[in-house]
């Protein structure tokens, strides 16, 4: 039988603070209001049957597929049915919004940025001994071991091992400054010279660069991150005063003059 540990909400405000999570609370909260404010100043409403297939999606990404999934899930997180109506009502206000502000200005941003959208196909391999790397890099030269029994002998985690180091998709901004440069220098399918970092020697096979299209999947990323952007603008302009308890009066800090968003 399993022993009951009860918890007040004393006790999970105090974790909350000793893991230093406020900060990111307090954001969350910002960003709501910031969100239900502007939404209200620009006059964007949202239909009942919107709703209705924002919880459909949220549903579908959180892989609730059945009734029990759903209440299974909810009871996991302490939901009740109305915060999850809240979370699907705030995800679909958060992606209007976005198309209001940024629908005509994601297709410059792409042009303007548009390395920033080349992604490449890696395996990689991330070594302690800068020797060794730069041996295993010239017996694949030789073809005297390919990348896969290099993985497969050097990583330890089991499944990436097992996948020869494939790292998937990648953009530039996902890489260190000097791993970018050697790998969108490549001509795929190409090994890399040993590169070192802080991390450690990393072994690359390069196996494909993509260059970007405007499609409907990357104008909505694009709008998704230039909101997110202006979100972080306007908190960065907020003071925000969290009354934790009766001793305590926490302030994330930025002088501002009223609370115009824009």
């Amino acid at each position: 039988m399993l022993q009951v540990l009860d918890l007040t909400k004393e006790d999970i405000l105090h974790q909350l603070k000793i893991s230093c999570q406020i900060p990111s609370v307090l954001e969350g909260i910002a960003t709501r209001k910031i969100m239900a404010d502007t939404a209200h100043s620009l006059g964007i409403q949202i239909e009942t049957e919107e709703i209705q297939q924002a919880a459909d999606n949220l549903r579908l990404a959180n892989n609730l597929l059945k009734v029990e999934d759903t209440l299974l899930w909810l009871k996991k997180y302490y939901l009740s049915l109305d915060d999850f109506e809240e979370i699907a009502y705030t995800n679909l206000l958060a992606n209007k919004l976005a198309t209001h502000l940024f629908l005509d200005k994601a297709e410059q941003f792409f042009y303007e940025h548009q390395l920033d959208y080349v992604s490449a196909i890696i395996y990689e391999v991330v070594l302690d001994d800068e020797d060794l790397a730069i041996e295993l890099f010239y017996a694949l030269q030789e073809n005297e071991i390919t990348f896969p029994e290099i993985a497969r002998q050097y990583i330890k985690d089991s499944e990436l091992s097992r996948t020869g180091g494939y790292q998937g998709t990648r953009r530039r901004t996902d890489f260190r400054p000097e791993i970018a440069a050697a790998v969108f220098a490549a001509k795929p399918p190409q090994i890399l010279k040993p590169i070192v970092t802080s991390k450690g020697v990393h072994l690359i096979l390069v196996d494909e660069i993509i260059q970007p299209q405007l499609d409907n999947s990357l104008h909505t990323r694009i709008m998704g991150e230039l909101f997110a952007g202006w979100v972080r603008q306007q908190i960065e302009n907020l003071q925000i005063v969290a009354q934790l308890d009766d001793d305590i009066s926490q302030s994330k800090t930025t002088e501002v003059e009223g609370m115009q968003f824009s």
